[in-house]
């Protein structure tokens, strides 16, 4: 019976989300292959564990920072364990959006145009970011997720209290354009050779997809598994999704976020929001509900990221590690 210890909870804005994905996870995990640990960290990053377990594989449910940014990914490097996801270098570049945003820009990814400050920086008046990227516009914790501290800008009042509410979660914030148009999602899973599944819509009553429209307005959003759109339009953003996961380093699983945009001459243009390198996996997650339209079960999806990320520590533990 192989040994899975299921991460969950962690030092972030982002630890109630984590808590509900790890107890899905668990109720779910195929129990006649796998024996699944529950290994909670508070809040303050104290690790909650009253007994010695030798785990084979981790499956870090660490949503946000000191979790999905490769801090424990290096942690569970260091101690030689497999873990589910990313590695270090995908998990840090997927979690920045700054970093992330300037990777795909020079891979040739379209993305909307952006700004990017540290806390020591000066910031630029409404009107110059304005006159840079259009307005309303997005401001954003660069390292954050689940839509947490982020604020659609409309003026230079909005602005001063959006850099406020952004920097209470980073150190650097991302200001990004406001791109109307349809929200669509596409989960990626696999390591060398990955496979993407049937995209996803989020159709939101609120002015945009924020948390609490993702987690406390029940009627805040609505999910459209498969999303309706043309064959040609799911092959070109599965054909970008995949590119986006192996431009970010990325393995095991991952979701990349889009916005289609209408364009005079073309259906739709397709440009890419941001990679999550450990999206949201309760049941009615988009992740695993678009594997579920793709063919794939939630326990079979569990099954085959365990393995995945058994497959990859496997093959880097015949790297030599000395030249005697």
């Amino acid at each position: 019976m192989i040994k899975v210890g299921v991460f969950f909870g962690g030092k972030s804005a982002e630890h109630e989300i984590s808590i509900m994905s790890a107890q899905n996870v668990y109720d779910a995990i195929d129990k006649n292959k796998f024996s699944p640990k529950l290994i909670k960290i508070d809040k303050s990053g104290f690790w909650q564990i009253n007994e010695v377990f030798e785990f084979d594989v981790i499956f870090p449910i660490l949503h946000g920072p000191f979790g999905e940014d490769g801090t424990i990914q290096g942690l569970l490097k260091l101690a030689d364990i497999p873990f589910v996801g990313p590695g270090v270098l995908g998990s840090a570049v997927g979690m920045d959006k700054d970093v992330m945003k300037r990777l795909l820009r020079d891979a040739g990814v379209p993305i909307g145009k952006f700004l990017s400050f540290k806390d020591y920086e000066n910031v630029p008046s409404f009107k110059e970011i304005e006159n840079i990227l259009g307005s309303p516009f997005f401001v954003k914790p660069a390292n954050m997720g689940s839509s947490v501290g982020i604020s659609k800008v409309h003026d230079e009042a909005g602005l001063s209290a959006a850099l406020k509410e952004a920097f209470l979660y980073d150190t650097k914030v991302i200001i990004e354009e406001y791109i109307p148009g349809r929200e669509i999602e596409c989960a990626v899973l696999g390591n060398e050779e990955p496979i993407a599944s049937l995209p996803g819509e989020i159709i939101t009553a609120h002015e945009f997809y924020s948390y609490d429209a993702k987690y406390i307005d029940e009627k805040g959003a609505v999910l459209e598994i498969p999303a309706k759109l043309d064959s040609e339009t799911i092959k070109h953003i599965q054909e970008i999704a995949l590119k986006v996961f192996k431009v970010l380093c990325c393995e095991g699983l991952s979701r990349v976020d889009f916005f289609l945009k209408e364009s005079p001459g073309k259906q739709y243009e397709i440009i890419v929001n941001e990679i999550n390198t450990i999206p949201g996996f309760t049941r009615i997650s988009m992740y695993p509900k678009m594997w579920e339209a793709s063919g794939v079960s939630y326990t079979e999806l569990i099954t085959r990221l365990i393995e995945l990320a058994i497959n990859r520590h496997e093959k880097e533990s015949r790297l030599k590690t000395s030249v005697v």
